[in-house]
């Protein structure tokens, strides 16, 4: 196959990823709020970040939550931005270290909840440098929202692999 054919279909394929990611954040904000902190979302798009660390690659991965970044910046604002971009990059940070420093050894549920445990840390980090130290009254109550969303996704994300992977076989096929 052409290098040309293999960047098109990479190029298509992260579209397609990026447009998922985008989708199920904009359905999950169309759910009823049901989390005791306002805002607060469960990040099923976090899913299909978890997918292209294990199965594409980091830098994938990397452009998947910057886009989400520039989405939450265009919908949602700078603030909204900052904390999605310090809570994105923090668990895509901890989402590289737990797949493929040390894969197998947490499981998918184990790298959901340590990826929202990150998430929610870093956007705690930009809470607290926008509205002060009394946002950290939050923490315990975060932490426990991100042990139960944080499995949710990685359940979720362990039950549609074989749909990802489907849906990705052609390039990642392609790649080998």
């Amino acid at each position: 196959m052409k290098k040309t054919q293999i960047a098109a279909q990479k190029t298509a394929l992260l579209g397609i990823l990026a447009a998922e990611a985008l989708a199920l954040s904009f359905l999950e904000g169309l759910l009823p709020p049901f989390l005791p902190v306002q805002g607060m979302r469960i990040g099923f798009s976090n899913i299909i970040t978890m997918f292209c660390v294990f199965s594409l690659g980091i830098p994938q991965a990397a452009l998947i939550t910057l886009f989400k970044v520039f989405f939450v910046l265009v919908t949602r604002g700078i603030q909204a931005a900052l904390l999605s971009l310090a809570g994105g990059l923090l668990s895509l940070l901890g989402m590289i270290i737990l797949l493929k420093l040390k894969p197998n050894k947490f499981g998918l549920i184990g790298v959901g909840i340590v990826s929202a445990l990150l998430h929610n840390s870093g956007q705690l980090f930009v809470s607290v440098l926008i509205l002060g130290k009394s946002i950290l009254n939050f923490a315990p109550l975060l932490i426990a929202i991100s042990v139960l969303t944080g499995a949710l996704t990685g359940t979720v994300l362990y039950y549609t692999i074989p749909f990802l992977q489907k849906q990705c076989s052609h390039f990642i096929n392609s790649k080998k």
